[in-house]
This record gives C-alpha cells, structure tokens and sequence, in this order.
C-alpha cells in the first residue's frame, strides 16, 4: 500500500485517524498507531513483518545491554553485535542476490543464485534503528525500557518505508508527551494534501513521459527487456530523449518529495515533528549544496555516523578524500544493489573532491546563473546513470541526447509530443521550485494588515486541499499507474 492510493487515502489512513481521536489516554492512542503501522507494513509483504518485529527486539535488547554496561568494554561489544545483526540483515536482503551474482560471474560458483525478495523499507528502518543504538552508546539518549514504544518508533507507517530518517532522539519525548493543536491538524491535512497532488498530478505524469520516451531496464529485467529499451532509446529523436530525460529528473524529486511531504503532514496531525527532508535541491549552486538539499536526513546519517567517525575533515587533505569516498560509495551502493549506483555515488564523490579542492571557490565568484547551470548539468546526467542499471543503456543514451545514434534532432511526432506537454511542463518546473511557498508566506506577512491578504489566505487554507484532494482522487480513479520510485530502497 502507497499514501497515493484511492484505499488508503479513503478507508486505511481516516480509519486510523478515527480509532486514533477516540482512544483515550496516549498509551492507548500508540496501540492504535502501532496496529494500523504493523496493518500498513504487512498489507504487501505480511512474512516481513517478522523480520521488522526482531530486528526491533534485538536492537532493544542491545541498547539495553549497552546502557547497563556503560563504561564498560561490554558496551562497545553489544554495539558491535546490534551492528553485525542490522547490517548483517540488510546486506543478506538487500546485496546478497547481487553478491552471488557478482561471484558467479567471476568463478561460476553458485551454480543457480536465489533470488533474495528485497522488503519494503528495509533500508530506512535499518538505519533508524542504527541511529538509535549508536546514540544510546553514546550517551546520547536513554534506551527504552519499552519494546513495544521502540517498535513504534521504527514501524511506524508515516516514515517506515519511505523516509524521512527519523532519528529516535528526534521524537523520543513525543512516543509519550505529544499534542496536536488546530494549527498543527490545518498544518498537516494542507502538507498532507499538497505532497498527495505533488505525487499523483505530478509525479505520476513525468513518469508517464519518462518511461514512454525515456525507458529504463527493471529491478529484475530480462535480457528481453533491456533489447527493447535500448532499441526504443537508440532510435528516438533527440528532442524526445531531452524530454524524457528532462520528465524523470523532474519525477525523481516530485515523488520523494512528494511522499515526504505526505509523511511529515500525517505526522504534524497527531503532534509528530519530522524534520524536513528536502529544501528546493534544484535551485543549488554548486553540487555540495544540492546535497546539502537533497534527501537531507539520509545525508546527516552519512555524516554524522559515517563521516565524522572516521575523521572527517579533521585529519588532513588525503584522509578528507578518503572519508569522502567511503561515504559516497556507501551512498550510492544505499540507493540500489547495481554497479551503476556504486558509481553514481561515485560520480558524486569526483565532483565534490573537485569543488572542495578549489572549484566551489571559482563558482563563487561566477554569476548565479552560471553556477546553477553547472549543478543542473552536473545533476541531470547523474540521473541518467542513476536511472540505468545496465551501464550499455547510460552510453546509448548519453549517445542519443547528442544525436550520435543516428537519431533525427526530431520528427513532427516530437513536435507534437512537445505541444501536448507544453502546459503540463512549466507547472512541474514550478512544482520543483519555492514559488508556492513563497507567496504563502508573503500572505502570511500581509495578512495582519491587508484585509485582501487575509481574504486570499483564509480562503486558500480552506479551499486548496479540498481541491488537491479531489483532483487527486479523480486522477487515481481509474488510473493503475501509480509507480513509487524509492520503494526499490
């Protein structure tokens, strides 16, 4: 189940909300959450629940152990046990089809490699429940002493399988002492609503065009498969290619995004404050800022659990670099197990090094325009590798994107295809930009004493998420295409 679905959005999610309001006392109001989360996470996959149920428990346990041998040699050994299990799931789940695979090539050994189902969500949770263990070790925050709080903690189906990474220490004292006022409950059905018109009036119509003019090979893509994308990338016209291309760097921030904003408005709504997760990672001047932007709680996790550890920039040039590398290996291996993620995490590492070195200090002094253009170009083809698990795709289609397959510039097909989107593209470029939310505020700051401000705000805040959301459920009805890009993480 997905928040962009006619079912949740209009049985699961104000079934809960209900059974939610009517609980009385907040323990009783975490048994709810906690059902419906466990509901949530089981409704595709009910078998994986039992793997999030003990990888809960043992991360309970350990920080348990690791609290009451503080100061000890004990401590660091249950820290080391919490990290073996935790990795030692996610690398079993995540890499090991593709560890086998990788063998087999190389010595044919296995003879057949099973194909290891990846659960939703794991990578996410994993990393909550990392980030929970390490801050216990350290003093930090105090272990639960309750298994049943700490499993909400991590299950709870606003974040689990999506994002944002929500760190313990981020909500400890909410799991107990939280309260939702008006405001808050306008907040989050506004930034509920908004995230669900991002994803399925948005989103879902750049993934359309991308998959269509831009095609990828699947998670599990046949050699079959991978022909047909490629014949269909060789032979298109360059200004389809651009159009595609263009359509899923546009997807990829609308439908993340869009599911952050979803998660952290159903938060707001029972008192829940998750941090935000992205800050507009299109208007960057330079690659160290988009990341900076870009999936924000993912990126503080590298730093402050990967990075810092070992160093950071603390220990010289040389061992900066390396840290940097690991951490971008790391990163990129997080987002997929396929080569092309290694190197798209890579690809980043290059031009972070370059910029920390002495190219962010040249972009500087340039214009704005210029150094933005430079972190767009940089971005875009960083998608393209990104989007292609098979590398021959990325070369065809850099390839293509330069007309160098023997591809027409463009045919009055595209012509057309262009026209048809000539109205729907400019409200997905706004949609990646702080425009919106600009003018809100600037309502905002007029409304106290501008009678026409406060007319436009009070009317906004009322009818814009009635009108998401009917436009929304209208899109959905009838319309199965509803693909979320990061559940493959």
């Amino acid at each position: 189940m997905v928040f962009s679905n006619l079912l949740f959005v209009f049985a699961f999610f104000p079934l809960c909300m209900l059974f939610y309001v009517l609980a009385r006392g907040i323990r009783v109001k975490n048994v709810v959450l906690l059902i419906f989360s466990l509901l949530f996470y089981a409704w595709g996959e009910p078998v994986y629940v039992l793997l999030l149920l003990a990888m809960a428990f043992f991360d309970w346990l350990f920080a348990r152990l690791i609290e009451r041998d503080s100061g000890y040699r004990r401590s660091k050994l249950w820290l080391v046990l919490a990290c073996v299990v935790d990795l030692g799931l996610l690398g079993v789940f995540k890499y090991g089809t593709f560890a086998m695979t990788n063998l087999q090539s190389l010595t044919g050994f296995p003879a057949v490699v099973p194909q290891i189902l990846l659960p939703i969500g794991i990578s996410f949770y994993t990393f909550q429940l990392l980030s929970y263990v390490v801050d216990v070790y350290r003093g930090e925050v105090a272990a639960q002493r309750s298994f049943f709080r700490l499993l909400l903690y991590v299950s709870l189906f606003h974040q689990c399988i999506a994002g944002p990474i929500v760190r313990y220490s981020q909500v400890s004292e909410e799991l107990l002492l939280r309260r939702a006022s008006a405001s808050d409950v306008s907040y989050g059905i506004t930034r509920f609503t908004v995230g669900l018109g991002k994803k399925v009036l948005l989103a879902n119509t750049c993934a359309v065009i991308a998959d269509k003019y831009f095609p990828a090979d699947g998670l599990a893509a046949t050699a079959a498969e991978v022909a047909a994308a490629a014949d269909v990338i060789a032979s298109q016209p360059v200004s389809l290619l651009w159009l595609g291309a263009l359509a899923y760097m546009l997807q990829i921030y609308l439908d993340f995004s869009a599911y952050s904003d979803m998660a952290i408005g159903m938060g707001r709504m029972i008192g829940f404050h998750y941090l935000e997760n992205f800050d507009y990672p299109y208007l960057s001047r330079s690659i160290t800022e988009f990341w900076r932007r870009w999936h924000m709680s993912l990126g503080t996790f590298f730093r402050d659990y990967v990075y810092i550890p070992l160093g950071g920039s603390r220990r010289g040039m040389f061992r900066t670099i390396l840290n940097l590398l690991v951490v971008w290996a790391l990163t990129g291996l997080w987002h997929g197990a396929s080569w092309n993620f290694v190197l798209w995490g890579l690809y980043y590492f290059v031009f972070l090094v370059l910029e920390k070195l002495f190219l962010k200090r040249i972009l500087d002094r340039l214009p704005t325009v210029i150094s933005w253009l430079y972190s767009m170009v940089v971005v875009f083809f960083g998608w393209i590798l990104f989007r292609f698990r098979d590398l021959s795709l990325v070369w065809l289609a850099v390839c293509g994107l330069f007309g160098q397959n023997a591809n027409p510039l463009t045919t009055f097909e595209a012509n057309t295809v262009w026209l048809n989107y000539a109205f729907f593209l400019p409200i997905a470029l706004v949609g990646v930009t702080p425009l919106v939310h600009w003018i809100n505020q600037r309502l905002h700051h007029e409304a106290p004493v501008n009678r026409g401000a406060r007319t436009v705000l009070n009317t906004a805040q009322v009818l814009a998420p009635i009108l998401l959301l009917a436009l929304s459920a209208f899109a959905l009805v009838g319309n199965s295409y509803n693909p979320f890009l990061y559940f493959q993480f």
